[in-house]
C-alpha cells in the first residue's frame, strides 16, 4: 500500500507539472495574446513570457500587429451617367488595439468588405465615366479616409486603399480602345511631323553654314590677295627707292672722287654737258643752259660740222 501510495503521488506532480508546463506561454515579436478568465476578458498579452492559470484563464485570440492585405473580389457599381462598372479594391490594414479587433465586431475582414464596397459605390455614383477613370488617386483618398474612421471602433487602422482594376463594359472599352488607337495615331502624326521639320531646319541650317563658311572664305581670300598685291607694291616700291638710293650714292661717290682729283674746267664742261644731255632727253619743254656751257655747246657744235664736212669733201 506504501508503494502504491508513492506511486500515485509521483503521478499526480507528473500531471501537475505537465498540466504547469502546458499552460507557460510565450508571445512572438509581432503578435498580441487576448486573455480571458472565468469567460471576461483579463489581459493582452505582448511580447514576452506569460503564465497563465488551469482551467481558469484561456488565450481567446491570437491577433498579428503586421500591417496586413485584404484584396476584395469586384464589385458591380454604377456612375452618375448610368454605366455600371466592376472595380476591385485593396486595402492594406493593420491591427492597434485587439481587444477591440476581438470584441469589436464579428467577422472584421467581412465587415471591411462590405463597407468598402458601399462606400464605393456612394463614391462612384457621384462621378461621371470619365473622372472614374482619371481620378483614381481621389477615389482612394476618400476611401481610406472613410474607412479608417469606420474601422476605428474595431481596433482597425487602414493605412492605404488601392483600386485595384476599373473594368467599364465591352462596348465602352472597345470604343475607348478605339480612342485610345486614333490618339496615338494622331500623336505619331506630330511626332513625325515635327522630325521632318526639324530635318528641314537642320538642312536650312546646314546650308546656311555653308554660305557662312563660304562667304568667309571668300573674303579671307581676297584680303590675302590685296595684302599680297599690297605687299608686292611695297617691294617694289622699296627696290625702286632702294636702286635711287644706290644711284645717288654712286653719283655722289663720283662727285666726290672727282673733287679729290681736282678736274680742270675742260674736264668740268664735258660733265656739263653730259648732264645737259641727260636734261634734254626729258620731258621738259624749257632748259635753261648756263652760261659757262654755251660756248661749250658752239664749242661742240663747231666740231660737229667740221666732222660732218670732212666726209663730204672727200
Amino acid at each position: 500500500m506504501e508503494f502504491l501510495g508513492l506511486y500515485v503521488l509521483l503521478g499526480l506532480v507528473v500531471i501537475i507539472l505537465l498540466i504547469l508546463i502546458a499552460n507557460i506561454k510565450i508571445v512572438p515579436q509581432a503578435k498580441a495574446y487576448v486573455l480571458e478568465r472565468l469567460g471576461a476578458y483579463n489581459a493582452t498579452w505582448s511580447t514576452g513570457l506569460h503564465f497563465k492559470i488551469p482551467f481558469i484563464d484561456r488565450v481567446a485570440k491570437v491577433v498579428s500587429l503586421k500591417e496586413q492585405v485584404a484584396d476584395f473580389p469586384p464589385q458591380p457599381v454604377i456612375t452618375k451617367d448610368n454605366v455600371t462598372m466592376q472595380i476591385d479594391t485593396v486595402v492594406y490594414f493593420q491591427i492597434t488595439d485587439p481587444k477591440l479587433y476581438t470584441y469589436g465586431v464579428e467577422r472584421p475582414m467581412a465587415a471591411i468588405e462590405t463597407l468598402s464596397a458601399t462606400t464605393l459605390r456612394n463614391i462612384i455614383g457621384d462621378m461621371e465615366l470619365d473622372s472614374t477613370l482619371t481620378s483614381r488617386d481621389h477615389i482612394n483618398t476618400q476611401i481610406r479616409v472613410i474607412l479608417d474612421e469606420a474601422t476605428d471602433p474595431w481596433g482597425i487602422k487602414v493605412n492605404r486603399v488601392e483600386l485595384k482594376n476599373i473594368l467599364p463594359p465591352r462596348e465602352i472599352q472597345e470604343a475607348m480602345e478605339k480612342q485610345m488607337k486614333a490618339e496615338r495615331e494622331r500623336r505619331e502624326a506630330i511626332l513625325r511631323a515635327e522630325g521632318d521639320k526639324k530635318s528641314r531646319i537642320l538642312v536650312a541650317e546646314g546650308v546656311k553654314e555653308s554660305t557662312i563658311l563660304s562667304a568667309e572664305a571668300d573674303k579671307r581670300s581676297a584680303i590675302l590677295k590685296a595684302e599680297a598685291v599690297k605687299e608686292a607694291k611695297i617691294r617694289e616700291a622699296e627696290g625702286e627707292a632702294e636702286a635711287i638710293r644706290q644711284v645717288q650714292t654712286a653719283l655722289a661717290s663720283s662727285i666726290k672722287l672727282l673733287n679729290e682729283a681736282d678736274p680742270q674746267q675742260n674736264v668740268l664742261a664735258i660733265k656739263s654737258l653730259e648732264a645737259f644731255a641727260k636734261a634734254a632727253d626729258g620731258q621738259a619743254t624749257k632748259i635753261i643752259i648756263p652760261s659757262e656751257i654755251q660756248g661749250m655747246a658752239g664749242l661742240a657744235a663747231s666740231f660737229k660740222e667740221l666732222i660732218t664736212d670732212s666726209p663730204a669733201k672727200k
